[in-house]
């Protein structure tokens, strides 16, 4: 017999179908992959402006490495047998020590002793001293050899000779007791004669 069934065995309505969402649910429909992405943009948009800002600020010092020359010209005062000379208070923003060498570790009593400095200048070129008692020493041959004077520079009250070296480059140089300075490099000669004119002797 055929009959409408009990009233428990109804077919149930959209409504008693699903049950009502929680907010919980809710919240998690709404988290879409676009709204995570508007959400995450200006963080990113942030993260690049620090890096670019960085990258801005370090450009100019791409490459160069600053060194202390302090201990280099301590060991070549304490060796040489004649009054160190060096150049002494240099603005270091503007006159980066690059390189510093000496041969004094193995210089006994009595043996000549040469120092080397090199600098990156205000234009981003360099500049070298040197000093040494060494008339044959490899970095003041390198220099003189070839160079054609052309004449002489007064720098505080000190007379230098200014040349024009093989690799035509500037350089100053000057003679001391024996002792030779040279200040030389594909810096401008402004910023030569500025680290001629810092070259004192050394006071530890």
């Amino acid at each position: 017999m055929t009959g409408a069934g009990p009233a428990s065995e109804h077919a149930p309505t959209p409504a008693e179908q699903a049950p009502p969402a929680s907010s919980a649910i809710e919240r998690a429909n709404r988290m879409s992959a676009a709204n995570m992405l508007r959400s995450l943009l200006p963080l990113v948009v942030i993260c690049l402006l620090i890096v670019g800002w960085q990258a801005f600020r370090s450009s100019g010092d791409v490459g160069v490495r600053t060194i202390d020359p302090s201990s280099t010209v301590q060991l070549a005062a304490a060796r040489a047998s004649y009054e160190l000379l060096v150049p002494t208070g240099l603005d270091e923003e503007e006159y980066l020590p690059t390189s510093a060498r000496t041969d004094a570790g193995g210089a006994a009593e009595g043996d000549p002793v040469t120092l080397e400095i090199g600098y990156l200048t205000p234009s981003e070129e360099f500049a070298g001293f040197v000093v040494s008692d060494d008339p044959e020493a490899d970095p003041v041959t390198a220099v003189l050899e070839g160079a054609q004077e052309e004449g002489t520079v007064d720098i505080r009250g000190e007379r230098w000779t200014r040349s024009t070296t093989a690799d035509d480059e500037t350089a100053l140089s000057r003679e001391v007791g024996g002792v030779t300075v040279l200040v030389t490099g594909s810096a401008t000669e402004d910023e030569l004669e500025a680290v001629a004119a810092a070259v004192e002797p050394y006071a530890p």
